[in-house]
């Protein structure tokens, strides 16, 4: 007799149907797992044994052997030990086979028979919902399950047990309730912030079309303080972005206690990260800080001091939205839709303009220092801004009148703007801010009149804008007129936006 039960595989946050079959027959007693596991499916023969075990039960002294179909595709992860288990179970009569058939199942095991966390319940649940099929999943994951959709039948046991009981008739596993990430405590307010008020406006149109933002200053002139209080003017994930970006971070197995997010990613990477850390990769192709980052922010303080392949790594999911990942045997692709936000001193010791704390090489320290980020890079950015030093007198002035409260309520406005001219567009990727046009969209809503033209026409030829420099500059300037209220975009628009584009060094 062969037992199977369902479960499945992941290729990024797709989702890959595997087909775990137990057969037990005559010969020398051995437990085999075949199909291409890796280490973590291979140990699952220990942790399997020793959960039936604490169930009272033994295997027979029979040749075991599973096999995770299709055997060409890599198997990773310890989710595979419940599946294994059930299907164990069910060669051995305990469990109904009918009855395996309708479920999804995956799991990691204790010793003791309990059932411990893993990661991508979510994008299975959604799986098992288009197939029409429940899904069984531990505890502590089916508030994250429960989000597939009120029709999935979701069984989350604590431990097997109570999974063979309910199958039995004796006990009765009650559905998980779905279950969102607790309020977390509110994002820094940019009131604290003093002085820098041009700073600010980059900051609010940053936010009104998700733009891509550069902060060029001295030490202790507050970018990182403005990159913190981002957050607090973007508006919360809409539900369709929240499944997706916790589709994501379920992969990454980040979801705590099953908890859908609520507010946008903030990721702060320091400059010691891996490229596979960054961009997503290593071993097993988990998503990177860009990937978790989706539909947030990522920041990058102190730019100039990440490695430079990182960085030039960073460029083709800036301009695709996705991060790609090849290896020899799979290829997987994360989604990568981030508003990146940087920060840099102009020079090594970061007192350029000040005569008497410069060193000795300015201003070629300067040149050599700013160099490490390449055109290409630059050219991807929206807004270069300066951010002097605050001055004394500035910071024994008051708190602002202005608070991150009354500018989120003008991004909010801009954003449905932009939701309302974008709904529809995009095919398959929907297209949601300014930053995210391009081609003939990008034309037809954001063609300047005709002085708005002439001034973008000469500005590109005298700044040797690129092709890319220029439809940026199209979409600040279209992000600053639904911040006016304006239908379309002028010429005020179009300075204003000219005057956020930075020459990259060596030009």
């Amino acid at each position: 007799m062969v037992a199977r039960v369902n479960t499945v595989a992941f290729q990024g946050i797709e989702v890959l149907g595997i087909d775990v079959q137990v057969q037990m027959s005559g010969g020398i007693v051995a437990f085999t797992v075949v199909g291409l596991p890796d280490k973590a499916v291979g140990e699952s023969r220990e942790r399997v044994r020793a959960s039936l075990h604490a169930l009272g039960l033994a295997l027979p002294a029979k040749r075991i052997t599973v096999n995770l179909a299709p055997a060409d595709v890599l198997k990773e992860g310890s989710h595979f030990d419940l599946p294994i288990a059930l299907a164990l179970l069910t060669v051995m009569g305990v469990l109904p086979d009918v009855e395996m058939a309708r479920y999804v199942a995956l799991g990691e095991l204790a010793l003791d028979g309990a059932l411990t966390p893993v990661a991508g319940v979510l994008p299975a649940a959604i799986d098992a919902l288009a197939q029409e099929r429940g899904l069984i999943c531990p505890a502590a994951c089916g508030g994250e399950a429960a989000w597939a959709g009120p029709g999935l039948d979701v069984l989350a046991p604590v431990n097997l047990l109570a999974l063979i009981n309910h199958f039995k008739g004796s006990q009765v596993l009650t559905p998980p309730k779905p279950r969102l990430q607790e309020e977390e405590a509110r994002p820094p307010d940019l009131r604290d912030v003093k002085g820098n008020e041009t700073a600010k406006r980059a900051l609010e149109v940053a936010a009104a079309g998700s733009h891509n933002l550069l902060m060029v200053g001295p030490p202790g002139s507050g970018k990182s303080m403005l990159a913190a209080r981002l957050p607090g003017l973007l508006p919360p994930l809409d539900p369709a972005e929240a499944l997706e970006v916790s589709m994501i971070h379920s992969v990454g197995g980040l979801l705590e206690g099953g908890r859908l997010l609520r507010q946008r990613p903030y990721r702060a990477p320091h400059q010691s990260a891996s490229l596979p850390a960054l961009v997503g990769g290593g071993s097993r192709a988990k998503p990177g800080e860009i990937s978790l980052a989706h539909q947030g922010v990522l920041f990058l303080d102190e730019l100039p001091e990440f490695p430079r392949p990182l960085l030039e790594a960073l460029r083709q999911p800036l301009e695709t939205g996705k991060a790609v990942v090849s290896r020899a045997n799979h290829h997987v692709t994360y989604p990568a839709r981030v508003q990146l936000v940087a920060a840099m001193n102009p020079c090594r010791c970061g007192h350029l303009d000040d005569a008497a704390l410069a060193c000795a090489r300015a201003p070629k320290c300067a040149a050599d220092y700013q160099s490490k980020i390449s055109g290409p890079l630059f050219d991807r950015i929206d807004l270069h801004i300066d951010v002097p030093a605050v001055s004394p007198a500035d910071l024994s002035l008051p708190p602002p009148a202005e608070g991150s409260a009354e500018i989120a309520a003008r991004v909010a406005v801009a954003r449905a703007i932009q939701a309302e001219r974008y709904a529809g567009q995009g095919g398959a990727r929907p297209l949601r801010t300014n930053a995210e046009a391009d081609g003939e969209l990008l034309e037809r809503v954001a063609g300047p009149d005709a002085s708005g033209r002439a001034l973008l026409t000469e500005a590109a030829e005298r700044l040797k804008l690129s092709a890319r420099g220029y439809h940026r500059v199209m979409r600040v300037a279209r992000t600053l007129a639904d911040l006016d209220g304006a239908e379309g975009v002028r010429r005020r628009h179009i300075a204003e936006a000219l005057s956020y584009r930075r020459i990259a060094p060596g030009r």
